[in-house]
């Protein structure tokens, strides 16, 4: 539901977009309900991993591409 709000419908577009952009949407979307668990969700999920298997390098990483794309 969060996706398709933020225009994301398909499993195309979203590998397209990628995690970071995914979730930039829906946090511009639903500001107070998008979380990092989100990101770290997507990004895992297009790699076919659970979410908890991230490094927190790996997070770290997807944080400071968040950051870049607000500046």
């Amino acid at each position: 539901m969060m996706l398709a709000e933020a225009g994301i419908t398909t499993l195309d577009e979203l590998q397209e977009l990628g995690a970071v952009k995914a979730y930039a949407r829906v946090k511009a979307q639903r500001p107070t309900f998008a979380s990092l668990n989100l990101l770290w969700a997507l990004a895992a999920g297009l790699e076919d991993r659970d979410w908890r298997e991230l490094t927190k390098d790996e997070k770290a990483a997807l944080v400071s591409e968040v950051n870049s794309l607000r500046r």
